[in-house]
């Protein structure tokens, strides 16, 4: 019984660590994506001779500019997110963005 309860405490102990950590993974391979796709948005604008404000299309005028997953599209968020940039100079956005912590915006 002292065997039960020492397991118990440690998985007490162990399983909200995981749920940060694991957030907290989420949040900075999303912010990661957002860079890329701001990257990408900044190298199409100069390639094409766009300047600030021009609309960009995030999934056919960025896709050769990112590597791409296995579906041959823009990485998703991991958290379940979308991502949204709709001209060059703007910055990159996740649907999560405040509303999960930690957040999911570029700082």
């Amino acid at each position: 019984m002292i065997v039960v309860a020492i397991i118990g405490l440690l998985a007490a102990i162990a399983i909200p660590n995981f749920v940060k950590a694991r957030a907290t993974s989420q949040a900075n391979a999303c912010i990661n994506n957002l860079r890329q796709i701001d990257g990408a948005a900044q190298q199409w604008a100069l390639e094409r001779g766009q300047t600030i404000g021009a609309t960009i299309n995030l999934g056919v005028d960025l896709t050769p500019y990112i590597k791409l997953n296995s579906a041959s599209s823009i990485p998703p968020c991991p958290a379940g997110g979308t991502y949204t940039d709709s001209s060059v100079g703007a910055v990159p956005t996740c649907s999560l963005g405040t509303t999960v912590t930690p957040f999911h915006q570029m700082p």
